[in-house]
């Protein structure tokens, strides 16, 4: 079978899923159809309708279209298989009902950004970061019942260097992925896919960690926590949803503060966790376990984001403050 033959049906909402369908486009696969998230209202009472990023490129290039509200309504699924696909692709979507999964003769595959079966979930790429690993990737397999459980088609690794952080990295294994999902739909076609199950990856030592939604309450900083944990635990909610801590003045008043990069520094000192350190010009140190936290990108509530210089320049209460 020619590319050109088989019938493709891509499933995907965020701009992480784009890249992937951009290259089944611009490298001539029969993509035949689209499905993603119905448009969310946006603006003040939600008037303004916003289509997804996966939605906009598919209109720009002239794919149809479905964004169904349940996916095992019967108009959705009557026209599913009117595209008669002969295989359907997932990236980025969301948990899909067997009678969409199973209905292309080949089957319907998955594009993870983790190497399962490490970091089943929604967020694989923040935990990679927040737990300290120095390397991830992507991984294609087939759906099955349980969640991100499947066989796998393909894994490919990927370095995470300690300055990467959640966009970064989101980044780079967008990239990977699109190229992964061309190989594995090669395979496909060349009927040449040896698959294996998750299991076969277990060696009885490896700890494979989930890797589950984050909350507001997830991205609270614990200034208890050594100098790298919480080092990596900013970086791995940055640029989104973003770590924060609770900023209190010498006068007892709170303000949110998100913090989008640190460095470290490592030096003794006997203060307690979430002491500040300012020269109110130019550098905020938290003190932690191991060392200094400094600042350098902050928010604080109702604010831009900005610089450490910049938010000194507005924020003169500084001295006298610590974190919680």
């Amino acid at each position: 079978m020619k590319k050109e033959d088989l019938k493709i049906v891509y499933m995907g909402t965020p701009d992480f899923a784009v890249e992937s369908l951009r290259a089944l486009v611009e490298g001539g696969y029969r993509v035949v159809g689209v499905i993603t998230m119905p448009d969310k209202p946006m603006g003040r009472h939600g008037s303004v309708l916003q289509s997804s990023a996966v939605k906009k490129y598919a209109e720009s290039v002239g794919l149809p279209v479905l964004q169904p509200e349940k996916l095992k309504d019967e108009a959705f699924l009557e026209a599913l298989r009117a595209w008669n696909a002969d295989l359907q692709i997932v990236v980025a979507f969301r948990m899909l009902p067997e009678v969409v999964w199973n209905m292309p003769r080949l089957g319907t595959f998955n594009l993870h950004a983790s190497l399962l079966p490490r970091y089943r979930g929604a967020a694989p790429i923040n935990w990679a970061i927040i737990n300290g690993d120095t390397q991830t990737g992507v991984t294609t397999f087939f759906l099955d019942h349980e969640i991100d459980t499947g066989s796998i088609i393909m894994r490919e690794a990927l370095p995470i260097s300690d300055t990467d952080d959640a966009g970064s990295l989101h980044d780079a294994l967008m990239a990977l992925g699109a190229q992964t999902v061309l190989k594995s739909v090669d395979q496909i076609i060349d009927c040449n896919v040896v698959t294996y199950p998750q299991k076969d990856l277990y060696d009885g030592v490896s700890e494979f960690l989930p890797a589950p939604k984050i909350f507001k309450e997830t991205c609270r900083i614990d200034w208890n926590k050594p100098l790298k944990n919480l080092y990596d635990f900013v970086r791995g909610l940055s640029p989104y949803p973003a770590a924060w801590t609770e900023l209190v003045t010498s006068d007892g008043k709170r303000q949110v503060l998100k913090i989008y990069q640190t460095e470290k520094r490592l030096v003794q000192h006997q203060l307690s966790a979430g002491t500040i350190q300012s020269d109110g010009k130019s550098f905020v140190d938290v003190a932690v376990d191991g060392g200094y936290l400094r600042l350098l990108s902050v928010q604080l509530a109702g604010k831009k984001r900005m610089d450490i210089v910049a938010f000194l320049n507005g924020f003169k209460q500084i001295a006298g403050c610590h974190v919680e």
